[in-house]
């Protein structure tokens, strides 16, 4: 499958008209509704991770209520509304003519809300993001926050507007947030494993969130509600789970860049339409300053051994972020209170929100969100590719977000037996 390069990015007069856009504009009730304690929250795509951000939002805060949902499956939307309803019965407010589908349903979700979760298909991200923040919206935007250096160029213009107009911008990486990840983490800044001299991000586990095909879809509504499963809808696996492992390794590196990068992956096992066109294997190297490499490894394949882990291995131990313990000259365990971080990200942007005093993670959510398109694109294409690469790229995954129909030909297609095509290593050409 050959991808084309069409560019996401406004034009230079566009971009300085969206940059410049009502710098002075009040935030969409700032802090919260005048008068009132409620805040009003809309949540833009209904699988589950936008159920379980509806639910930490509620967690975070009594006094929001969950306004309006928006799927492009409209009786996804309903199921979703309907259960958040009997578990939080006082916070979820969404009549019928709230829950909205089709690709246009997030420009109604806006209308109906004071703070927006973006939780949908990442291929989307960018456009949603920027739409709500036009409109004057606090945004809590999912991992990955792009899938393509155009779309990063789309993130990176967004919070910059989103800083001009006082909003929040709160990233779904919340590993930031996790009591256990900043105790471990400002110990290692401190010394305890001397230099980190290489990293070991690993995340093997079985498929993610397998949708079946239902009677009557077209090819686009099937793709975009199996999204997980294909590359131009979700980017594919080293963006939607290694994220998190990169995210904690630049933070371990003092929030540093990666140089450069290269990977290998591929589809060695998984057959069938419901796996789409992602890879079932990645692994990428990724070289920092100071000649640390970090060495990253994700797959999604069933009964095959399975770990979750971030080990950093220094000049005087090594450090189990992910479980809060570092051997070696400095032996130590976390023993704090585990607080849950999914909602503790919320805490801090309704906090934020309710003080006027807003917060923005452009920093490491476009940090990590790049170093993730480094090792997908390398995995892809077999390539060496730099962060440069990445930041004068104008690359996107075809068709734009914006020019997405249900009903348009697919940017990939199953073959007689139900395969879909994938990536090529040496033979793909992309940025």
């Amino acid at each position: 499958m050959k991808a084309q390069n069409q560019p996401r990015t406004l034009s230079p007069v566009s971009r300085r008209r969206f940059l410049a856009t009502s710098a002075t504009a009040v935030a969409a009730r700032p802090g919260y509704v005048a008068g009132s304690d409620v805040i009003r929250v809309g949540v833009i795509g209904c699988g589950g991770r936008g159920e379980a951000a509806a639910m930490n939002a509620m967690n975070a805060d009594k006094g929001v209520r969950i306004t309006a949902l928006a799927d492009v499956l409209v009786d996804r939307a309903q199921e979703k509304r309907n259960a958040l309803k009997l578990r939080y019965p006082q916070q979820v407010e969404v009549p019928d003519e709230r829950c909205f589908g089709g690709l246009d349903g997030y420009k109604r979700v806006i209308e109906c809300a004071d703070v927006v979760i973006i939780a949908n298909a990442a291929k989307f991200h960018p456009l949603h993001m920027e739409a709500a923040i036009r409109a004057g919206k606090h945004v809590f935007v999912e991992k990955p926050h792009a899938i393509d250096p155009a779309g990063l160029k789309v993130v990176r213009d967004a919070c910059r507007l989103a800083r001009q107009k006082n909003l929040c911008v709160v990233s779904g990486l919340q590993s930031r947030y996790n009591t256990i990840y900043q105790e471990t983490i400002k110990r290692v800044h401190d010394g305890a494993i001397g230099d980190i001299i290489a990293i070991q991000e690993t995340w093997l586990r079985p498929p993610y969130v397998l949708y079946r095909r239902r009677p009557g879809m077209t090819e686009v509504e099937y793709q975009l509600s199996n999204q997980y499963h294909f590359h131009w809808l979700s980017g594919d696996d080293v963006p939607q789970t290694l994220i998190h492992n990169l995210d904690r390794a630049c933070w371990a590196l003092k929030d540093q860049s990666p140089i450069r990068a290269w990977g290998m992956g591929g589809r060695s096992t998984l057959r069938g339409e419901i796996y789409g066109s992602v890879f079932d294997h990645h692994a990428v190297c990724y070289e920092f300053p100071g000649e640390v490499r970090v060495y990253a490894y994700c797959r999604t394949i069933p009964d095959c051994y399975n770990e979750n882990s971030s080990l950093l291995l220094g000049a005087k131990g090594r450090c189990m972020v992910m479980q809060g313990r570092i051997v070696g000259e400095n032996p130590w365990q976390y023993s704090g209170p585990k607080v849950n971080a999914y909602d503790l990200e919320h805490v801090a942007l309704f906090k934020a929100l309710r003080s006027g005093k807003p917060i923005n993670s452009e920093d490491y959510m476009l940090r990590a969100t790049a170093t993730v398109l480094m090792g997908q694109f390398s995995c892809y294409t077999g390539k060496m590719v730099s962060w440069d690469d990445i930041q004068k790229s104008d690359f996107c995954f075809t068709p734009r977000p914006e020019d997405v129909r249900l009903d348009m030909e697919p940017p990939v297609k199953p073959d007689s037996e139900g395969i879909y095509p994938v990536f090529v290593p040496g033979v793909t050409r992309l940025l």
